[in-house]
């Protein structure tokens, strides 16, 4: 349901070919914390064996930025059982593929194998949440690794700190102010125990939730997942406390230079609220609404008939304690950043005082009701959306009900949203713009 980055930069997973329908899921949870859901679909001879473990970016010490995304690399070095590099080779051997990804609230791993191989899942799994080798030589490898990915990713790569921008200007306090992949130099300058150290407070079995999903035997899949994962040790409890921003009362201004462009664009962003909240869901649908296709308000005013625009588009990316609302355009010809802002303000305004049509409203209805079937139509997409709803949004039944909440939206709630988040003075707009220095870190 969630427009995510990973969306907006066009990363996909690739899945099998199950008919969304009402996910039928059984929880439970280990003696030790462990949260254990099973979905049985036996639509397709595939397995999918994933753990969520509810640590990312935000978890992180300000002066030890990285170490979430780093640990997504780190954890497939090896087991004490498992060799340094057999990793993937094992999981190639045997018909299937994984991957793994980390954002600022949580990092998921997952294995798709064939039914026959769901013993191997479970046990590869339970053996990097209980035997992972954290070693000099696998840390040396993997700060290489993402010093290289950050290169690629971010500091050579055109509009690659587009967020980071954003993030930094954002926020003051809170650790959103960070990329996810984190500073180079406080990778390269982390010790062995700092890595060790964070991996005995945050990959625990009482951090996780582990999803277990498609063609298998439900009493088999218990008893695997108890003799692998019962017998791990439950971490010590973890305190949050969620760091608050004070709120932004008027407009901020900031300039970012990059190295790799040529066109500079406009950024705006306004912080919003969390995830879970219903304004949230309000925000993507007028996100959708101003930019989501060709025919969109922004689109085929700005760039279409007006032609001041290469490309302009507004996206939600919601988070677990906030979330950031985001407008960007990339100016035509003779226009200006400024030009850009004030024709997406004159869109703002009009949202803020009228009602969209009733056309263009059930044309968002449609749109998600299709994107609910979409979410919900492969073994992958039902397996990350139960972990996320059970661990982020503490609420795993919204795998079927979310939905329910985007079709009660009114066209007033979209018109009282907008009047409450989309305002000049609670934004930060951004000039991001070429540059000659070197790339920002």
């Amino acid at each position: 349901m969630r427009k995510s980055l990973t969306a907006f930069v066009g990363a996909a997973l690739v899945s099998g070919t199950a008919l969304a329908q009402k996910v039928e899921f059984e929880q439970y949870t280990l003696d030790n914390g462990l949260h254990v859901v099973l979905h049985q679909d036996k639509s397709a001879p595939v397995v999918i064996t994933s753990v969520m473990y509810h640590v990312g970016a935000k978890d992180e010490d300000p002066n030890k930025t990285g170490f979430a995304h780093f640990f997504e690399h780190l954890l497939f070095e090896g087991t004490e059982n498992i060799g340094r590099g057999d990793w993937f080779k094992i999981v190639t051997a045997n018909g299937g593929i994984n991957n793994a990804n980390t954002t600022d609230d949580r990092t998921y791993y997952y294995e798709v194998f064939p039914s026959n191989n769901l013993q191997l899942g479970l046990w590869m799994e339970a053996e990097r949440m209980l035997h992972p080798v954290i070693n000099q030589i696998g840390v040396d490898t993997q700060k290489g690794v993402i010093q290289e990915e950050k290169k690629t990713s971010y500091n050579n790569r055109p509009y690659g700190g587009l967020l980071l921008s954003i993030k930094e200007n954002l926020y003051k306090k809170h650790p959103y102010r960070w990329q996810t992949i984190g500073k180079m130099e406080h990778i390269k300058s982390a010790e062995l125990n700092d890595f060790v150290m964070f991996n005995e407070k945050y990959y625990i079995p009482n951090n996780a939730v582990l999803v277990v999903a498609g063609d298998f035997e439900t009493n088999q899949a218990k008893k695997w997942i108890d003799e692998y994962f019962g017998t791990i040790p439950r971490g010590k409890d973890i305190v949050r406390t969620k760091i608050e921003e004070e709120p932004i009362t008027e407009q901020r201004n900031a300039t970012w230079e990059d190295p790799n462009i040529q066109i500079p664009m406009m950024i705006t962003a306004y912080r919003t609220p969390s995830m879970v909240t219903r304004d949230a869901r309000v925000l993507d649908m007028i996100s959708t609404y101003l930019s989501g296709g060709r025919t969109s308000v922004l689109y085929k005013k700005i760039v279409d008939d007006k032609k001041k625009a290469l490309q302009i588009g507004a996206f939600n990316y919601p988070q677990e304690d906030y979330g950031q609302y985001i407008i960007y355009g990339l100016p035509m010809g003779e226009n200006t950043l400024a030009d850009l802002l004030a024709e997406v303000d004159e869109e703002i305004v009009k949202l803020q005082k009228d009602l969209i049509s009733e056309r263009d409203f059930q044309k968002l209805q449609n749109i998600y009701e299709n994107q609910y079937v979409s979410n919900n139509s492969t073994i992958e997409g039902v397996a990350s959306n139960l972990a996320t709803y059970y661990l982020l949004y503490k609420d795993i039944n919204l795998v079927n009900n979310e939905i329910d909440i985007y079709r009660s939206i009114t066209r007033e709630e979209i018109r009282e949203v907008a009047k409450k988040y989309l305002n000049p003075n609670q934004r930060v707009v951004i000039d991001y713009v070429p540059a000659t220095a070197t790339a920002q870190n």
